[in-house]
């Protein structure tokens, strides 16, 4: 009786053959015969060619001027003792020298509007691990956090015990260079409405949270703030406040909506303010049109001929070594998933 048991309770524990158990399931198991790969590298070649070049030539009808002017930007006949670098560093930190400067810019081709206006940083690592957690999202939102500062340090308070406001060191590091553009002694108005994420001012930062003890103390990093203004319509802040991945980045400083035309001179005046010189950094103005792929990148572009390129090349190659020296294909019919599966007899 217990014997019997036994044997009764270890046949129930055998799995009912099915297919779903044995993963005979159909499935699709493609034989990659000569033919079937050359065709596949064919048209891969011949499919990405093309999208390639259609992205380069989108790019190519992006206009765009870019001027470094951080060098330049600081007068030959300024004197502070020391090197080049102590000559800039000296003037930039030097709070009686005035900082404006002025540069003309040729435009190479009509530029319709939208005509983006940015800034260009290089070697500024806003990627930094200590640089991006120093802000408080939390204070930024609500005014009932005004006093979250323990994520901010060194830019938590200032010298009184205050709660800064925004805190932390991005805002504390806000880019305040300005451009003003004319043409033929005509200004060139710069739309700086609507240039954030439109999550950043409905959710991200708040519409009564003010600025407050905002770069009162020393040493002072970048740009100031409108005590007025609720963080919501700081839109230069907010753009400043998306650290960037790269050392070199771009940033939107604002839109041109009237049409520039081609050999039109523009006159730039820059207040050149941001303290790029103590890190070896480099300061750009870059003024740009867009197309359907965006800005100016042939990057995308020029990865699409390469891949589509090398295939095109390996399908030559195999066409050419099949017709050299062909292999007959194996009869596929003993592939073990072309025969038919009977379940085991128990």
């Amino acid at each position: 009786m217990g014997g019997g048991d036994g044997a009764s309770s270890k046949t129930s524990d055998k799995p009912k053959y099915s297919r779903f158990t044995q993963q005979e399931l159909p499935a699709c198991k493609p034989v990659l015969t000569p033919g079937l790969v050359m065709a596949t590298f064919l048209v891969f070649g011949i499919t990405f060619i093309p999208i390639g070049l259609v992205h380069l030539s989108a790019s190519d009808n992006v206009v765009q001027l870019v001027d470094r002017y951080d060098q330049e930007c600081v007068p030959a006949n300024y004197s502070f003792p020391g090197s080049a670098d102590n000559r800039m560093l000296g003037f930039i930190q030097d709070a009686k020298v005035d900082k404006t400067c002025f540069r003309k810019l040729t435009v190479p081709k009509k530029m319709a509007p939208p005509i983006f206006v940015y800034y260009q940083l290089d070697n500024f690592y806003q990627n930094h691990r200590r640089y991006v957690k120093s802000r408080s999202d939390e204070q930024y939102r609500d005014p009932d956090d005004e006093t979250d500062t323990g994520s901010c340090s060194p830019e938590g308070v200032d010298d009184s015990l205050h709660p800064i406001v925004p805190c932390g060191l991005i805002a504390w590091s806000l880019f305040n260079d300005t451009y003003s553009f004319k043409r033929n002694n005509v200004e060139v108005p710069v739309n700086k409405k609507g240039i954030s994420w439109q999550s950043d001012r409905d959710r991200k930062f708040g519409s009564n949270v003010f600025p407050k003890n905002f770069q009162n103390r020393n040493p002072i990093g970048g740009g100031k703030l409108d005590e007025k203004l609720p963080l919501n319509q700081q839109e230069d802040l907010m753009v400043w406040m998306r650290p960037a991945a790269m050392p070199t980045f771009r940033k939107l400083y604002g839109r041109i909506e009237t049409n520039l035309e081609a050999s039109d001179v523009l006159d730039v005046v820059i207040q050149n303010n941001y303290n790029t010189y103590a890190f070896n950094g480099q300061k750009k103005l870059v003024i740009s049109t867009t197309t359907w792929i965006g800005g100016k990148n042939d990057f995308l572009g020029k990865i699409y001929i390469t891949v589509g390129g090398f295939c095109l090349f390996i399908a030559v190659i195999f066409i050419i070594l099949y017709l050299i020296k062909p292999r007959r294909l194996g009869d596929t019919s003993y592939l073990s998933w072309n025969r038919n599966s009977e379940p085991v007899s128990s």
